[in-house]
């Protein structure tokens, strides 16, 4: 039985311009943010609360998730090279043979420092402009899936996280790594990554009174994090390191999301029908 296998060949790069490369990664990086702030302006507007902060909320987000995510990728997958190279850690830019340095774009960022980012920024946030942090995540909660599922197409674009070799069907063979069919397992993260977002979204709007107090940004952590843990098993190894560890490393750093994210699902729950109840006394 002949297979067709879906070919993947897609050159990263979309333009280059003065030596300054213009890549789907940035491009779908920066439209998956602004796609979450446009949601999140009505959901804001329904909340009540000014947009003003809305921008203000977009700014410490942005910066919170790069250097969470830039960070974690460089002291957790390859500590070693990076810390002899510390430049290369906040500058996009690689040695050459020459001696001299190339812009070759942020080539390595992980979700889980990414998530970490943001939540420290999240309560930056909440200090300054004196808004609840609980309520502040769990609104940003609810748009996480999206900007994720987002960020895996990016990798999808850049050939990079790539799952192990298969037969199935849907197979891919990623021509710039090698011959082999393999899960698309950045396609597995992107679906699964949509499906919470709308589940997240449905919740919102229909569940809203009864699902308050760190709630949905438990759930949202839980199920992101969850599914990563399960469609690592079928990833390539990521660094050398990991061939040796029955858990690799994505979900060894996935562990204590998960642990957190049920957490604040039991007391998101708890609270909320406490409250309830002092209110119908």
């Amino acid at each position: 039985m002949i297979v067709n296998y879906i070919h993947w060949n897609i050159d990263p790069e979309i333009i280059n311009i003065f030596d300054i490369s213009i890549r789907y990664y940035g491009i779908l990086f920066v439209g998956g943010l602004v796609l979450c702030m446009l949601i999140l302006k009505g959901i804001f507007k329904k909340e009540g609360i000014p947009l003003n902060k809305l921008e203000k909320l977009s700014i410490y987000g942005v910066i919170g998730i790069f250097a969470g995510a830039r960070l974690a990728h460089c002291l957790f997958y390859e500590p070693s090279y990076y810390l002899s190279h510390p430049l290369e850690i906040i500058l996009p830019i690689q040695p050459t043979v020459d001696g001299g340095y190339k812009f070759t774009g942020y080539q390595g960022l992980a979700s889980h420092g990414g998530a970490l980012g943001l939540i420290i920024a999240l309560i930056i946030y909440a200090r300054k402009t004196k808004e609840s942090i609980i309520k502040t995540i769990d609104l940003i909660a609810i748009v996480a899936g999206l900007g994720a599922c987002f960020i895996r197409l990016a990798n999808l674009m850049n050939s990079e996280i790539i799952g192990i070799p298969t037969n199935v069907p849907w197979a891919f063979i990623f021509e710039r790594v090698d011959s082999l069919p393999r899960h698309p397992a950045q396609l597995y993260e992107a679906i699964a990554y949509l499906l919470i977002f709308g589940l997240m979204l449905y919740l919102y709007k229909t569940k809203r009174e009864n699902l308050k107090n760190g709630f949905f940004f438990g759930l949202v952590i839980t199920l992101i994090f969850v599914s990563r843990f399960f469609i690592e098993f079928i990833k390539e190894k990521q660094v050398p390191f990991e061939e040796q560890m029955k858990l690799d490393m994505g979900q060894l750093l996935s562990i204590p999301f998960i642990v957190l994210g049920t957490g604040f699902i039991i007391h998101g729950l708890v609270k909320t029908k406490k409250n309830r109840t002092s209110a119908q006394r």
